[in-house]
Order: C-alpha cells, then structure tokens, then sequence
C-alpha cells in the first residue's frame, strides 16, 4: 500500500494537488482513498461532490472523507477529558470555559490520523492520500507521536505507580481528585495507536510532497519543512511547484512575474536537487471536479509515477566501523552552527531552531561513546567507538 502526504504553506494549492494525484491513480484501477487532516476542509469543493464523515465515492475507485473529529475524539479522548473536566470543576472553572480547555490543540488533525491508520490497516485500499494541515501545524502533529513516547517511557509508568500507591494522600494534598486507572488506560491507548501511525508514515511505503508556490518566502519555508521532517525521521519524495505563469508574451506586468517566478524556481531546482521536481502551469480556469483534477495531475506528472515509493534508506542511518559505528541524519540546508546535539544516557538530543528530537540509541550504539560529530553533505554524522576497557 501507498500513503501520500500532501503538505506547504496556507494557500499554495495543496489541496488541489493532492485530490489531482488521487483522481489520477484512481483512474489506473487502484482503490484509492484521499482524506483531510486540516481543520479547513476543502475536498468537497475540489471534487464538487457531497463529502461524508465515512469515505464517499466520487469515481470509480475513488473514495473522499473528511472525518469526523467529534467520533474520534469521543473515542480516544473521552475518559482523559472526564478527568479534566472533574479537576476544572473542583477549582471552580465555568463548564462552558472547561469545556474548551479541555480539548488539545490540533485535535481534529491528531484524531484524523487515527482514521488513518485504521485505513491502513483494513486492507481496502492500495493508495491512500492525506491533504494535510498548512505546514506549521503538520510539522508539530508528525512530532507528536515521538514527544509522547518519551513521556510514556520515562514519566508515565512512575506517575502512574505514585498515584496507585499515593492516591489517597495526593487527593488531599492537591486538593483535587487523583486519576482512576481508566484515564491512564486511555493516554496509554492513544500512544499505542499514534506509536503505530508514526511507525506507518515514517516506514518504505510513505512519504511527505511539499507543494509550493514560485515565490521566495514560500521556497524558504518549504526548505525550513525539509529539514524538519527529515529531522523527524519522515522520508520526502518530491516538490511540487504549482501556479507558475506561463511564458507566452504579454504586457510588463506579466513578464515581470516571469521573471521572478524563474528566479526563484531555478533556486528550487537548486535546493532539492535529488527529489523529484514536478511543475503546475496556472490556468486559466480553477481546477474543479474527478476530470479537470485527473488532467491537472497528468500535466503535473507529465509521464512519471506519481506513485513510485521513495528509494534509500530513509533520513536515518546507522553504518557500522571497524572500531564502532556511525548515525547519520539527513538535515538539508543546515550548518553546522544551527545544530546542538548533546548526549543523555541512551538518548541524542538533536536541536535545529525551534525543534528538538530525542533519538533512543539502539542497543548497539548506547554501549558506545560520541567521539565526534559535523555536519557534511546535509547531514548530521556523529561518530561512536566503543569505550576502551
């Protein structure tokens, strides 16, 4: 099975993209699904077809949901927020207020992914793409699952044996009930299943397509996501350059858009040399229904698998030496000073600008020491020996 992630900034035409490149595996004979995780809909629109909270066929072997966060929620949140609502009530916050403050951010992408792996996991479906949140939200949600599993690790088994054998004492000191062993159940529930998602999107058969605009801040962000999801392990296969102007002539206007547009797309041919590198001519009219969808991505494609998995081993590799071994981590277009990377027990501590991964070494590695690290070729490449005896 493949799974496609359709990501970029607010407004680049993402959404577009991904319904094309579904419409047109669809029209191969493969059964496919496209669902959305950001919170702003917009697949009905684009397929101009009534979309459901279940997958809705709009073609043959084409199938459209935008689920329904509200059933999710109640299904993976609901014992943790009865919790939460009990804790806000003691300390005599409005109902109405609890309520709100009770429902974590990016819910509704975070329980779409859920959707997701249960799709994956059914069978039905041998390509399945996501229309993702605008980057900023997308690149938070994909590091979730390893943020919570290093709670889960750590924090959580000792939390939940302090409370088991405190709980009468912590009750009355807090002053607010302690959890029973359902709420505990459930976070541990919803770490098992966004563990598997996370093991899904990051394992051969998946990977992230950037799609971008020809304009120089959109480009800057689409490289700062590169990095990022490499950084947490999610493999990108390509870029999609979309609404470039056609060079047919015209007035000043439109030649100097042109001109600007090429700058910034040999930049882009630049940047990602070694994804592939598709382009999207604007039109004249706005892309609407299964057929101008389907003809946009094969104008997109223009003869290539849209749907070839992504080749290599992946952002993260481990080569063994002859006197240890050596991690490297794919980090495109970053320095040398915009890494810090320190070592904690079992753990690598890898920090580029706002965002932090926490890698467990494997067990063959956590017996090493660091004898180095340097960034070379667009990765982070950090040496282990074994420690002398």
């Amino acid at each position: 099975m493949r799974i496609l992630l359709f990501t970029g900034k607010g407004g680049v035409g993402k959404s577009t993209v991904a319904a094309g490149t579904a419409a047109l595996s669809a029209s191969r004979g493969l059964r496919t699904l496209v669902l959305s995780t950001d919170a702003a809909h917009s697949l009905a629109d684009a397929f101009a077809a009534p979309v459901g909270a279940e997958p809705t066929r709009v073609a043959e072997n084409l199938f459209v949901q935008q689920v329904d966060a509200q059933r999710r929620f109640e299904q993976s949140w609901a014992d943790i927020q009865g919790y939460l609502l009990t804790v806000l009530d003691v300390v005599g916050v409005d109902p109405v207020a609890a309520e709100e403050l009770t429902v974590i951010p990016g819910a509704e992408e975070i329980f779409a992914l859920l959707e997701l792996r249960l799709h994956a996991s059914s069978g039905e479906w041998d390509v399945i793409i996501v229309d993702c949140a605008p980057t900023a939200e997308t690149l938070r949600l994909l590091a979730l699952p390893e943020a919570l599993g290093w709670y889960m690790e750590r924090i959580f088994p000792f939390g939940r044996r302090m409370v088991r054998t405190l709980k009468p004492v912590l009750s009355k000191a807090a002053g607010v009930p302690m959890p029973e062993d359902t709420v505990f159940d459930a976070v541990q529930r919803l770490h098992g299943e966004l563990d598997e998602v996370r093991a899904l999107l990051s394992g051969p058969g998946a990977s992230v397509r950037v799609v971008l605009t020809p304009e120089t801040v959109v480009l800057a962000e689409a490289r700062r996501s590169f990095t990022t999801l490499s950084l947490f392990g999610y493999r990108v296969d390509g870029v999609v350059a979309n609404r470039i102007f056609p060079d047919e002539g015209g007035d000043a206007w439109r030649s100097g858009w042109v001109a600007a547009q090429e700058k910034v797309l040999l930049e882009m041919e630049q940047s990602f040399a070694g994804l592939a590198r598709w382009r999207s001519t604007y039109r004249t009219g706005e892309p609407v229904g299964v057929e101008a969808l389907r003809l946009l991505a094969e104008d997109v494609y223009a003869g290539t698998d849209p749907l070839a998995e992504p080749s290599g081993d992946g952002p993260l590799r481990v080569e063994r030496t002859a006197s240890g071994a050596v991690l490297s981590l794919a980090l495109p277009f970053v320095t040398k000073g915009e890494v810090d990377l320190k070592r904690h027990g079992d753990e690598l501590v890898v920090t580029v600008a706002s965002y932090r991964r926490l890698l467990s070494l494997p067990a063959g590695l956590a017996r090493f020491r660091v004898s180095g690290a340097r960034v070379e070729g667009g990765a982070l490449q950090v040496r282990f020996e074994e420690t002398a005896t």
